[in-house]
């Protein structure tokens, strides 16, 4: 009965303790399919069914179905917005076009799963320039960062506009994704 109390004693101390005695299990192959999708997902600030709706896009293609996957999440407007350096996080470049803050072509879109085209103008609203004090700082923190914008990305050189030259790819999206894994996880 001692040694009973004991033991529950040592288990209380690890849990107040916050030590973890559970053991590393090994990732399954469907597990690793399921991070490589979530990584995704996290990164482009995107929920399950939107992302069913690129990966069908993407299917459809012509092309390699991860490749154009990905090609199309870079081509968001949010993204876009993004890699412009239009703004500093891509959360805010979402709540930026949301809020309609941005012009493609001279139109207002609010849309950030809005997919830009080659020669696409994306731009500050003009009355958005003048009163929002988070463009300045957008600036400022583009002007501190070292970060370029995309080779299929052209920049003017205030940073209050840019344009479409080409679509990315799958070189350009700077992440560590293997989107052959989300592939085989859609395709079961």
């Amino acid at each position: 009965m001692e040694r009973k109390t004991k033991e529950a004693n040592r288990k209380e101390e690890r849990k107040q303790k916050g030590i973890v005695t559970k053991r590393a299990t090994k990732l399954t192959e469907y597990g690793r399919q399921l991070l490589e999708k979530q990584k995704l997902k996290e990164t482009y600030g995107m929920r399950e069914r939107q992302f069913k709706r690129f990966f069908a896009l993407a299917r459809r293609s012509q092309d390699a179905t991860g490749e154009m996957l990905l090609c199309l999440l870079e081509r968001r407007l949010d993204n876009v917005v993004y890699r412009l350096k239009l703004s500093t996080t891509r959360p805010q470049a979402r709540q930026v076009v949301v809020h309609g803050h941005i012009l493609v072509n001279g139109r207002k879109v609010s849309a950030p799963s809005y997919l830009v085209k080659v020669n696409d103008e994306i731009a500050w609203c003009e009355a958005s320039v003048k009163k929002e004090a988070f463009v300045k700082d957008v600036a400022e923190k583009r002007g501190a960062a070292s970060a370029k914008v995309p080779d299929w990305l052209e920049q003017d050189k205030k940073g209050h506009r840019g344009k479409v030259l080409r679509f990315p790819v799958r070189d350009e999206s700077q992440l560590q994704v293997n989107e052959n894994s989300i592939v085989e996880l859609y395709s079961k």
